[in-house]
């Protein structure tokens, strides 16, 4: 007989078969009623155990965490909440489960403890619901740049070049940390280590994807980043997953379609597909809303923001409008805003994306033209000399969620940006390159994957959607 999902066996029609599953016990009830989860869906199936007919030392050995192979009929299910269920006939226990011991007993428990004990984690509707979105997610991905002719690149995460100019990076080597080799200068002698210089993990796979797609056209990188920055807020990691297209002949206003396209098509794909797990996590967060005082609260529960995304065009407005917007807005001019608009020139904060988002368009917004002492080098430098090419895609709940720009494309202003940064051209002489020979137009634009996972299941932690956080003193499991 083959063994069917708890998924199969909740949808298909009821004939009075013989079935197999395979799962854990969420819950036994009146040594008769075994709750089964075997992570294929949200939903338990129900398996009825004729007490009776069973070892009472078999029994026993059913609790919380237990993992069992159960065989027997499916039936129409006489009780409420579930259409079929499972009259047992036979039970192995697979593996036993220690009833005083087991971390995850049927309770309410805080995150915080589950974060202690991530390795079982998703064996609670929770977890287990964000991580089957996380996987949803990953591969609608993949599917749309797939269906849009880009190409997949791994780009490298040891790297010899910070990205962001960001300063915040991890370094690799392998010289001995009490007794490396010095130089004349009594300064580390990096030219010992493996890589023959000072190497570190990658912040962003942007530099070396813009190579790619000044050859294949377009490209994207969907990896591992890094940043040793000492930070414990729910929004930061140290290690996390970055998307980032890059697309060669694309200029800025083709980068917003592409990123306004690219959103909508993958929370359209999540809201197709995972519709059991994103109803529970709305009821979640909906009751967890509720111990919130009034103005904390969010005014849309969490599938209501999903279409809030995928139903409305994007709002695009430069940084100068929108600084305007801010400055003659209501909670400036009264001081509710814990950062005042004052001047241009003002690197926006979340509440001020979330200001236009929520209050004053109503929509996702996309800013753009941004002032070019708060952005990167490689951002194409606009023709007042003042504002870059650059995009923030802002949503509802988070603000920014994709950061993007034209590239610089111009061989002499790039190397007149980096040598105001003391960016040497020796570390990235093949960047400047791709600007010598067959210099084009080319766009591209970052997305953190955890910060879209958090937007799509309303987390509001990211060390909640990631199996197991990176976190300053923390590196369990």
């Amino acid at each position: 007989m083959t063994t069917k999902t708890v998924s199969e066996l909740l949808t298909q029609d009821v004939t009075l078969q013989q079935v197999s599953v395979k799962g854990w016990v969420r819950t036994f009830r009146a040594n008769r009623f075994i709750a089964l989860n075997d992570g294929s869906t949200i939903n338990n199936i129900q398996c009825v155990v004729d007490f009776e007919n069973f070892d009472e030392a078999l029994l026993k050995r059913i609790t919380t965490g237990a993992a069992l192979h159960i065989n027997g009929e499916l039936v129409e299910s006489q009780g409420k909440g579930q259409k079929v269920e499972i009259v047992v006939s036979t039970i192995e226990v697979l593996g036993d489960s220690d009833a005083e011991t087991y971390p995850i007993q049927p309770k309410k428990h805080s995150f915080e403890f589950l974060r202690e004990n991530a390795h079982l984690r998703t064996r609670t509707n929770t977890f287990s619901a964000v991580m089957r979105i996380k996987s949803t997610l990953s591969f609608a991905v993949h599917k749309y740049f797939t269906e849009n002719g880009f190409y997949n690149m791994h780009t490298p995460m040891i790297t010899g070049s910070d990205a962001e100019g960001a300063g915040e990076m991890f370094r690799i080597t392998t010289l001995d940390a009490k007794n490396p080799p010095l130089d004349e200068n009594g300064d580390v002698d990096f030219k010992q280590d493996f890589f023959g210089k000072e190497a570190n993990l990658t912040v962003s796979g942007q530099l070396e994807a813009e190579t790619y797609a000044m050859s294949l056209g377009k490209v994207y990188t969907f990896g591992p980043t890094f940043r040793a920055e000492n930070s414990n807020t729910s929004r930061h990691l140290a290690e996390f997953w970055m998307i980032e297209p890059e697309v060669a002949f694309m200029d800025l206003a083709g980068n917003m379609d592409l990123a306004e396209d690219f959103i909508k098509s993958v929370i359209s794909y999540l809201l197709e597909h995972n519709q059991e797990d994103l109803k529970f996590l709305d009821e979640r967060l909906f009751n967890e809303e509720k111990s919130k005082p009034q103005a904390e609260r969010s005014e849309m529960r969490l599938i209501e923001k999903l279409k809030f995304v995928t139903d409305n065009n994007f709002k695009r407005v430069s940084y100068t409008e929108a600084i305007d917007i801010l400055r003659n807005s209501k909670p400036n001019k009264k001081k509710k805003f814990k950062y005042l608009i004052n001047e241009w020139g003002a690197d926006l904060q979340s509440e001020h994306e979330r200001f236009l988002v929520e209050k004053h368009f109503k929509c996702p917004v996309i800013l753009f033209d941004y002032p070019a002492n708060i952005k990167a080098f490689y951002m194409r430098l606009n023709d007042d000399e003042k504002t870059v090419r650059a995009m923030d895609v802002l949503f509802p709940g988070i603000g920014e969620i994709i950061g993007g720009s034209q590239r610089e494309e111009r061989l002499d202003i790039l190397k007149e940006k980096m040598a105001a940064l003391d960016i040497p051209e020796e570390e990235l002489w093949w960047y400047l390159d791709l600007r010598k020979y067959g210099t084009a137009v080319h766009s591209g634009f970052g997305l953190g994957f955890e910060r879209l996972v958090m937007f799509a299941t309303g987390m509001g932690n990211i060390r909640d959607v990631i199996p197991y956080p990176r976190t300053p003193q923390n590196a369990e499991f």
